[in-house]
């Protein structure tokens, strides 16, 4: 199911991840293991936060895409299922038969 992660790090946590040096490899482990078909990065609610598209293939994943925000970034996540516009458009077509 496609499906958008919001990542909002901790500023204490994400300070320290520059200044260590592990934010990279942090960074890269986490497209690694998404292989997002989007990904952003911005600042939102005040404070660093990465928004990826990808595919969440069953909700067991959902510990291990979430846990390593939680304890390494002290992230606040959220994900949510989203379509693209093909998808919206399947969706209505549904309708119109139902």
């Amino acid at each position: 199911m496609r499906t958008l992660l919001r990542a909002r790090m901790d500023t204490r946590a994400g300070n320290e991840a520059i200044k260590n040096g592990s934010m990279p490899g942090i960074v890269q482990a986490l497209m690694d293991q998404l292989k997002p078909e989007a990904a952003y990065f911005t600042a939102l609610d005040g404070g660093r936060t990465c928004l990826m598209v990808f595919d969440l293939e069953d909700p067991s994943q959902m510990p291990a895409v979430a846990e390593k925000l939680f304890m390494d970034m002290e992230a606040e996540v959220e994900m949510h299922p989203v379509m693209n516009y093909d998808d919206l458009k399947k969706g209505l077509g549904a309708l119109s038969r139902g």
